[in-house]
């Protein structure tokens, strides 16, 4: 499998508007961040999404995708899930509604923010989207078994995904044990890290640090990264052997 990294910023993305800091305004391209979402490409070919945040569109573009096979959606908050207008062009090419995975936090909040698209009365060339509820057990998406991750966003009921030997978890500040013992054997962990200082709703990087070392990961990457973090090729040589930061259009083989 492959794991690209589509998106490995915050809510705001980076540069942040208007922002002045060293960061924002650094020619590096790892520092340069759209809306955190990831894809996965399984050996049969078949595409899952992680998140279908307001920047989908371009990435879809710049990765050159010509297929979506599913949805996998951590939580509703608008980076996370404000470009799902856009499946519309994968509905007219693929000829078929699109498979979104979600709970039923999530799957309430889609049905209230897009109620134009699961409205009774269909208008023509709206997004169409069938809505899977994620419970307590695996299940299968576009082929792939996927265990489903509980973790809390301050207050908010989020998922992280395993497939395999890969996992993808982002926007967490806490993980029960019971959950991080399905982490257990992964090879690839994909982690929220919003900056060094701690944060109310998001693990900060010494958060992240200790979940990685209790997982204990072949590899692990930090995404979901704010402009508070730090540059890149300073943030990078700080980090353990075997955690990197994630960065946009990044490929990792699993």
């Amino acid at each position: 499998m492959r794991l690209t990294f589509l998106g490995t910023g915050t809510s705001q993305g980076v540069p942040v508007i208007a922002c002045k800091c060293s960061v924002c305004r650094s020619d590096d391209e790892r520092d340069r961040r759209l809306r955190t979402s990831a894809l996965l490409t399984t050996d049969a070919g078949r595409n899952i999404l992680f998140d279908i945040g307001p920047d989908f569109r371009q990435q879809m573009l710049r990765e050159e995708v010509d297929h979506l096979d599913a949805i996998l959606v951590t939580h509703a908050h608008r980076d996370h899930v404000g470009g799902l207008d856009d499946i519309r062009s994968f509905n007219y090419v693929q000829h078929r509604n699109m498979d979104v995975y979600l709970n039923d936090v999530a799957k309430h909040a889609l049905l209230r923010d897009y109620a134009y698209i699961f409205a009774q009365h269909e208008f023509p060339g709206l997004p169409e989207a069938d809505l899977h509820r994620v419970g307590e057990h695996a299940f299968v998406a576009a082929g792939e078994r996927v265990v489903p991750i509980k973790a809390m966003h301050k207050d908010l009921p989020i998922l992280g995904y395993r497939i395999g030997k890969m996992a993808y978890i982002t926007d967490a500040n806490h993980i029960e044990d019971e959950e991080l013992d399905k982490l257990k054997g992964v090879k690839v962990l994909v982690l929220n890290a919003l900056r060094k200082a701690k944060h109310f709703s998001h693990f900060s990087l010494s958060e992240a640090l200790e979940v990685i070392k209790r997982v204990d990961p072949k590899e692990a990457y930090l995404t979901h990264i704010s402009h508070e973090m730090g540059l890149h090729r300073e943030v990078e040589q700080e980090l353990p052997e075997g955690v990197k930061l994630a960065y946009d259009k990044l490929s990792v083989e699993i």
